[in-house]
């Protein structure tokens, strides 16, 4: 029987949208059904066995989508397993090393009972939404800081896990 996993994410310009999308498509060729969806859409966890949340980060916060989803679907969270991402660092950090998760992320870790979270690096590009955002690509610190090789064997990781789960009696 196969198992099905939702992917949520809170995102403004898009960039963790893709990464969402990215791990979703590498659960879909390990064998698992996967959703994905803004974490804004999701009315109910009921349906999936496991969940993958990512959020955005905007000057050191968590996106309130992402957040928000932990805290209404607190109880149904932690009965399933749980991993969460955060994307945004707009430099070559989130690849060199093991970033901490941010207060908000940290929070959601904890309400959730997740197995892990991640930070990804993210990606701020011209048209970005956002006075801040502006600033930023207007002080030349934009660019695009994902590694989808990172984000695709995490993905793989959580695949195996689902895997190993489902075997057990």
């Amino acid at each position: 029987m196969s198992r099905t996993v939702l992917v949520a994410y809170g995102t403004r310009n898009g960039s963790t949208a893709e990464i969402a999308r990215v791990i979703a498509s590498v659960l879909r060729d390990s064998g698992l059904e996967t959703d994905v969806r803004p974490a804004a859409e999701v009315g109910d966890v009921a349906p999936y066995d496991a969940v993958v949340l990512g959020g955005a980060l905007y000057t050191g916060r968590w996106h309130r989508d992402a957040s928000r989803f932990t805290r209404q679907h607190r109880q149904a969270l932690a009965e399933r397993p749980v991993w969460l991402f955060s994307s945004g660092p707009l430099d070559p950090s989130a690849s060199e090393r093991d970033l901490p998760p941010v207060p908000g992320a940290r929070r959601a870790q904890r309400r959730t009972q997740a197995r892990e979270h991640v930070t990804f690096g993210g990606r701020l590009e011209a048209g970005a939404r956002g006075r801040i955002a502006r600033m930023i690509l207007e002080q030349g610190r934009g660019g695009d800081y994902r590694d989808m090789d990172r984000i695709s064997a995490w993905a793989t990781e959580i695949a195996d896990g689902l895997a190993v789960g489902a075997q057990r009696p």
